[in-house]
């Protein structure tokens, strides 16, 4: 084993731990079990509700698939990745002030809860919740075969040994602090990427020779991976300029990054977020897939894109800055985890246990089926991680694509559009999940644009059009 590159990995747990074990002391003093547990009790600062928003959009994709995909494409996916930049802006300011006012008056702790309140049904909520569970449990279950995955190839231990590791790593502290542990290790595991990405990159450009040497030696091997369509030309420009809506304007509807609009402690505190989170994400979306293009110059050859960052590191830095540097994607990997292992757990248990299978739990009832349910999920998805079906990886995907189609309108319209209602969002959240599947099967990329692009548009017609004949009905009906 090279205890080099392992030791600042364990350095990296062990913080993990103790603000796991800082974060605890909240949960048992808390007022509200509830608000502590799911959203940190509202006590978000600004630095830390811009990493936590950072670090769990960032995933493996984002350090180890990003990469590996520009080592591949060229030049022309670092200005694909580079729409992500206005994510964290994006959602701050669509949802921002409005998100977090609705949010306090309806006492809402998920955003399950907020969906119900705006439009007084259960069947909006039931579909919200099954929604969650089912997508992000296979996108959590990919997150943990790639976090394992890394273990594996920096220590050298067998895949399940990793698995266990890192399944144990994460289940300890979200499990002792909630939200405010994920939200406070979200706010590390944001530093070590920012580090990371910055001293990959200084030491891989030193390694190829420069910028100009690096570009000769690209332009060399194929002009195009210099070009903005690709290294096969097959980038159009309307297919990268509809992928936005995928990475920038429908995060709006992802549940994991939205929640996080409700959590913050001030206005102060969402505007410093704005700033912080929007200048962090541009570096490292631009460094982590800039270091990808240049990585083909310093190590050729690599044909599974995935270990072109840990073989770029191993090769171009000292060993414990190695260690250091590949803490970066377990960081990114871990937060994304986490945070979706809360946001599961919250809708089994608030969503779903709460109100409709034991409205009247007392405060210690909840509190103990808070912690059984999180510790049955992440077994759960340590089990399935075990064998991983080829499916999975496709989940994980539909996962992205299909919440974002599910949620972004009644999230969105419920905020701005006081006509919406009930039969918009149910319409509107059915059509857009089973669009985006039946694209996703028979029609992807349709006309040329990313899938998501048109179940987004067929559930913001659903919205309106059923909200308005729907309003007009029973005011005939009233009549």
């Amino acid at each position: 084993m090279n205890w080099e590159v392992v030791i600042p990995l364990l350095i990296f747990l062990i913080l993990v731990f103790i603000a796991g074990a800082y974060a605890s002391k909240f949960v048992n003093t808390k007022a509200s079990f509830l608000q502590e547990y799911f959203l940190g009790s509202r006590e978000l600062g600004g630095f830390i509700l811009a990493m936590t928003m950072i670090a769990t959009y960032g995933s493996a994709g984002s350090f180890i698939g990003g990469p590996g995909a520009a080592y591949n494409v060229g030049l022309a996916w670092v200005l694909l990745a580079m729409s992500q930049v206005v994510t964290g802006y994006f959602v701050l300011m669509v949802l921002g002030k409005k998100f977090a006012i609705m949010a306090r008056r309806y006492n809402a702790i998920t955003l399950i809860d907020f969906l119900k309140e705006r439009y007084q049904s259960k069947w909006v909520s039931i579909i919200a919740a099954v929604s969650i569970i089912i997508f992000l449990f296979s996108s959590m279950a990919a997150q943990w075969v790639g976090g394992a995955r890394l273990i594996e190839s920096v220590t050298g231990i067998n895949y399940m040994t990793a698995l266990a590791i890192f399944a144990a790593s994460v289940l300890i502290y979200v499990l002792i602090g909630g939200f405010r542990a994920v939200a406070i290790t979200d706010s590390i595991q944001g530093v070590v990427m920012l580090l990371g990405t910055i001293i990959l990159l200084i030491a891989t450009i030193i390694a190829g020779g420069g910028m100009e040497n690096i570009m000769d030696t690209l332009r060399q091997e194929n002009p195009d991976l210099l070009s903005p369509y690709g290294n096969d030309r097959s980038l159009t420009p309307l297919y990268i300029s509809s992928f936005w809506i995928l990475v920038g304007v429908g995060v709006v509807g992802l549940p994991q990054v939205s929640v996080r609009a409700m959590s913050y402690k001030n206005a102060n505190a969402m505007h410093r977020a704005i700033i912080i989170g929007t200048v962090v994400v541009g570096m490292i979306m631009l460094g982590m897939h800039l270091i990808g293009v240049l990585a083909r110059a310093v190590v050729p050859g690599i044909e599974i894109g995935d270990k072109v960052m840990p073989a770029l590191a191993l090769k171009v830095l000292p060993g414990w800055l190695a260690g250091v540097v590949l803490a970066a994607p377990m960081a990114a990997i871990m937060s994304t985890v986490d945070s979706l292992l809360i946001l599961v757990s919250s809708a089994v248990v608030k969503d779903i246990y709460i109100n409709y299978i034991n409205p009247e739990a007392s405060e210690k009832n909840v509190k103990r089926t808070s912690f059984l349910i999180t510790a049955i999920v992440g077994i759960a998805v340590f089990l399935l991680a075990i064998h991983p079906p080829d499916l999975l990886i496709w989940l994980n995907l539909y996962a992205f694509g299909g919440l974002e189609s599910v949620f972004i309108w009644p999230i969105v319209l419920g905020l701005y559009w006081k006509r919406g209602n009930k039969y918009g969002a149910l319409s509107s959240m059915i059509g857009g999940m089973a669009s985006y599947m039946l694209f996703d099967k028979f029609a992807p990329n349709f006309l040329g644009m990313n899938t998501v692009v048109f179940p987004i548009l067929i559930s913001l017609v659903l919205f309106c059009v059923i909200s308005i004949t729907s309003q007009k009905k029973n005011e005939n009906m009233a009549i």
